[in-house]
């Protein structure tokens, strides 16, 4: 019988808090929480938080309607204190730090996740906080059998429903039509959610690497860029193709060409023993001596698992060492203002003795 991932998962957090003297991890509704114990909840004006203390049954503190859900979804035996909106959380929250015996502790948080308001009804409780972000990033970046098992079917299903769209990619429609129509498809696929607004933009436009749809018409002429992922199992894909429309410039063509051999360049030195920034000079390397350094404007890549930006950042100076199981993007860029732009976007896994590239939709130039 399986291991019970979330008591692994608990007891390795626990370990490292007490390598670094701290009471207890405060887990506040997103990925942290859902990763180590199960629950799924969203952030709202209604405190909702996770107390886990080594050697100590979870805790969780939340609004009284939220109970038997957060108790339900737990995957870990818990105690819960609950709270009625006439009450409010302050009472619940100091009987559950007086249970783990938290006060005039130290406690780990994930500062890119806790708001001030989790932070303040804390410190009113009598704990300090403390940064912790490593302690979850350390579990968090190499994923186990089954992670890597749901990222795989979530890029499987992304590149068949990218497939599936290109037929309604025609001129005359704008960016916004879609945009909408690509996140219909792309929902019909997950049967959860899209990872992230799909982005789709044409023309000039698609020289702006995060820029929203207009209601620009696509013309002939047009390079045409699709940004999309999707959740599947609670993990994301994100794959990006740059289209034409019709016959390109033959400077926009010789862009696409170069972005595709970075991206190449890219993905052939992922490998276990390497560096993140390592992999980011590989792919720069091909554009900035094609002559377009200075129009590639972002990093290389991003870590991907339960979010869709999360570590390791594949970027100059991240010296973290590649090990297998870590997952994140290749996707190298050229975008050339007022003109348009490329990218090409992969979701690569690190294993033992090389790497896995999940999404596999064609990276040579189609011509729609």
């Amino acid at each position: 019988m399986d291991e019970n991932p979330f008591v692994k998962r608990i007891g390795s957090a626990a370990s490292a808090l007490q390598e670094r003297n701290l009471a207890a991890l405060a887990l506040v509704p997103g990925p942290g929480m859902r990763y180590l114990t199960g629950v799924r909840m969203h952030t709202s004006e209604r405190l909702a938080l996770g107390l886990l203390a080594p050697g100590r049954k979870a805790v969780f503190v939340v609004p009284a309607f939220e109970a038997s859900r957060a108790e339900q979804d737990s995957g870990v035996e818990a105690d819960l204190f609950g709270y009625t909106d006439e009450e409010g959380p302050q009472n619940a929250l100091a009987q559950a730090c007086r249970r783990l015996g938290l006060n005039g502790k130290q406690l780990a948080a994930e500062s890119l996740q806790m708001r001030l308001m989790e932070f303040w009804h804390l410190r009113g409780a009598g704990v300090e906080i403390v940064a912790g972000d490593e302690i979850l990033t350390a579990l968090r970046v190499r994923k186990d059998t089954h992670e890597l098992a749901a990222m795989r079917e979530a890029a499987r299903r992304t590149d068949k429903a990218l497939g599936k769209f290109l037929p309604e990619i025609q001129t005359g429609r704008t960016e916004k039509e879609l945009a909408a129509k690509l996140r219909s498809v792309l929902m019909d696929a997950s049967g959860e959610d899209v990872a992230f607004a799909p982005i789709l933009v044409a023309g000039p436009n698609s020289a702006l690497p995060h820029g929203g749809p207009s209601e620009c018409p696509l013309q002939n002429g047009d390079l045409v860029t699709i940004d999309c992922g999707i959740f599947y199992g609670s993990y994301v894909s994100d794959i990006t193709r740059t289209f034409a429309m019709g016959e390109l410039k033959p400077e926009l063509r010789r862009v696409y060409e170069v972005v595709r051999e970075a991206n190449r360049a890219g993905r052939e030195a992922c490998r276990p023993g390497a560096t993140a920034e390592s992999v980011d000079r590989a792919a720069r390397a091909v554009i900035r001596d094609a002559g377009y350094g200075d129009f590639f404007t972002h990093r290389t890549g991003h870590g991907i698992g339960l979010e869709v930006h999360e570590p390791p950042y594949i970027v100059e100076g991240n010296q973290t060492i590649l090990e297998s199981g870590m997952t994140f993007t290749v996707e190298p860029g050229v975008y050339l203002p007022g003109r348009g732009g490329v990218r090409i976007e992969d979701d690569v896994a690190i294993t033992p003795d090389g790497a896995e590239v999940l999404t596999s939709f064609p990276r040579e130039l189609m011509i729609l």
